[in-house]
Protein backbone atom coordinates (compact mmCIF):
# COMPACT_ATOMS: atom_id res chain seq x y z
CA UNK A 1 0.00 0.00 0.00
CA UNK A 2 1.37 3.37 -0.95
CA UNK A 3 0.11 6.50 0.69
CA UNK A 4 -0.55 9.47 -1.49
CA UNK A 5 1.78 12.32 -0.73
CA UNK A 6 0.02 15.31 0.78
CA UNK A 7 -0.03 18.22 -1.60
CA UNK A 8 1.72 21.05 0.22
CA UNK A 9 0.79 23.61 -2.43
CA UNK A 10 -2.97 23.11 -2.30
CA UNK A 11 -3.64 26.83 -1.70
CA UNK A 12 -1.93 27.85 -4.93
CA UNK A 13 -4.09 25.39 -6.87
CA UNK A 14 -7.36 26.43 -5.21
CA UNK A 15 -9.80 28.55 -7.18
CA UNK A 16 -9.96 31.49 -4.79
CA UNK A 17 -12.03 34.61 -5.26
CA UNK A 18 -9.95 37.03 -3.25
CA UNK A 19 -11.96 39.38 -1.07
CA UNK A 20 -15.30 37.61 -1.51
CA UNK A 21 -15.65 36.60 2.14
CA UNK A 22 -14.51 40.03 3.34
CA UNK A 23 -17.02 41.67 1.00
CA UNK A 24 -19.81 39.57 2.51
CA UNK A 25 -18.73 40.65 5.98
CA UNK A 26 -18.55 44.34 5.04
CA UNK A 27 -22.00 44.11 3.46
CA UNK A 28 -23.33 42.93 6.84
CA UNK A 29 -21.35 45.64 8.66
CA UNK A 30 -19.06 43.26 10.57
CA UNK A 31 -15.46 42.07 10.28
CA UNK A 32 -14.50 38.88 8.48
CA UNK A 33 -13.48 37.34 11.83
CA UNK A 34 -16.95 38.03 13.25
CA UNK A 35 -18.60 36.57 10.14
CA UNK A 36 -16.40 33.49 10.43
CA UNK A 37 -17.50 32.92 14.02
CA UNK A 38 -21.16 33.47 13.09
CA UNK A 39 -20.97 31.02 10.19
CA UNK A 40 -19.11 28.30 12.07
CA UNK A 41 -21.37 28.53 15.12
CA UNK A 42 -24.62 28.53 13.04
CA UNK A 43 -23.89 26.68 9.77
CA UNK A 44 -27.60 26.02 9.11
CA UNK A 45 -28.17 29.75 8.58
CA UNK A 46 -25.64 30.04 5.72
CA UNK A 47 -25.14 28.48 2.29
CA UNK A 48 -22.47 25.84 1.64
CA UNK A 49 -20.15 28.25 -0.18
CA UNK A 50 -20.06 30.66 2.76
CA UNK A 51 -19.38 27.79 5.15
CA UNK A 52 -16.45 26.64 3.01
CA UNK A 53 -15.12 30.20 2.88
CA UNK A 54 -15.29 30.45 6.67
CA UNK A 55 -13.46 27.16 7.09
CA UNK A 56 -10.79 28.27 4.61
CA UNK A 57 -10.33 31.56 6.45
CA UNK A 58 -9.93 29.70 9.73
CA UNK A 59 -7.33 27.41 8.15
CA UNK A 60 -5.36 30.22 6.54
CA UNK A 61 -5.35 32.36 9.68
CA UNK A 62 -4.09 29.34 11.61
CA UNK A 63 -1.33 28.71 9.08
CA UNK A 64 -0.27 32.34 9.19
CA UNK A 65 -0.12 32.32 12.99
CA UNK A 66 1.84 29.09 13.06
CA UNK A 67 4.36 30.40 10.54
CA UNK A 68 5.27 33.46 12.64
CA UNK A 69 6.16 31.54 15.79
Amino acid sequence: MTKEKKDKKWVQKANLHKGAFTAKAEKKGITSAQLQENVLSNPDDYDEKTIKQARLRKTLVGLKGRKKS
